[in-house]
């Protein structure tokens, strides 16, 4: 590749790269991803630190930017850095960063159920900071993300988030950071919900005696094709749903079936019980 450097860390420049990612994860190789090919961003304009080797050098071979084991050369050397850690090792992230980052750096943590306050004391304090929560779609250029900012961080600073968050798909900002734990239980878990809602149909036209193969293909498009009629048309899921039950017919039958065993509320619940556990992370 045109970009790639040479083995080991990279050395850390007089003038900082754009954006560092601490944490060289799924979510964090997407939005390298998107960002190199969007062309928004150089190879060299990126880096990412993690503490397993495999992770740093798969980032390396595949995109051509630079890696480190170092979270806090990441933090000095970054005018935007992107904490990409799972919510159960932020406090010990954050304590490595917290004497390393100049006062004008810009976090952007996609840490599950973190509020900006706790990452704002992590950081010692004045520190500007965005908070993000996407979903796994953006691995493949298909994701939603919301963002708020913190205290300190400025308009640009949320715009500079959000250009970033939209190399990976849509993003939208929203004042009240108490939406996010809403907005993780329903898009940060939802993309679980609809796998399980497709493994359920690939079962049941497997039951009603179709080939796996065959009950796959049929699973798949139904979802992909139902989601852009939802998306492309305008009109409501209740329109929709109306469109296609016929009275009497086979699929009153079956949302039948649905209804009588509680699937409405079961979703429901699943994104209270998911939004409940954002709130718990959280509280650290």
């Amino acid at each position: 590749m045109e970009h790639r450097r040479k083995r080991g860390s990279v050395k850390r420049k007089s003038a900082p790269r754009a954006i560092g990612f601490v944490g060289g994860g799924n979510m964090a190789t997407a939005l390298i991803r998107g960002l190199i090919a969007a062309g928004m961003y150089r190879p060299d304009q990126l880096w990412a630190s993690d503490v397993d080797p495999e992770k740093r050098s798969g980032l390396r071979r595949r995109f051509g930017v630079g890696v480190t084991a170092d979270n806090a050369e990441v933090a000095r050397g970054s005018k935007l850095v992107v904490l990409a850690v799972k919510p159960q090792i932020i406090d010990q992230v954050l304590a490595e960063l917290r004497a390393a980052a100049p006062p004008s750096r810009v976090f952007l943590s996609i840490a599950a159920g973190v509020t900006t306050t706790r990452l704002e004391v992590g950081l010692g304090g004045g520190r500007r900071v965005l908070r993000a929560m996407p979903n796994t779609p953006a691995l493949v250029g298909k994701g939603i993300s919301v963002l708020v900012r913190g205290r300190h961080a400025t308009p640009a600073d949320a715009r500079l988030g959000l250009r970033v968050l939209r190399a990976v798909g849509a993003a939208v900002a929203v004042e009240d950071e108490g939406l996010l734990d809403a907005v993780t239980g329903l898009s940060g878990s939802g993309p679980a919900y609809v796998y399980l809602f497709a493994e359920s149909l690939i079962a049941g036209g497997i039951r009603a005696g179709l080939p796996a193969p065959l009950a796959t293909q049929l699973a798949l498009h139904t979802i992909s094709g139902a989601a852009a009629m939802l998306q492309e048309t305008g009109e409501t899921p209740q329109t929709l749903r109306a469109m296609v039950t016929s009275p009497g017919g086979t699929t009153l039958a079956g949302l039948g079936a649905l209804a009588a065993r509680g699937f409405q509320e079961a979703v429901v619940a699943a994104v209270e019980a998911a939004t409940q556990r954002s709130r718990e992370l959280g509280g650290g």
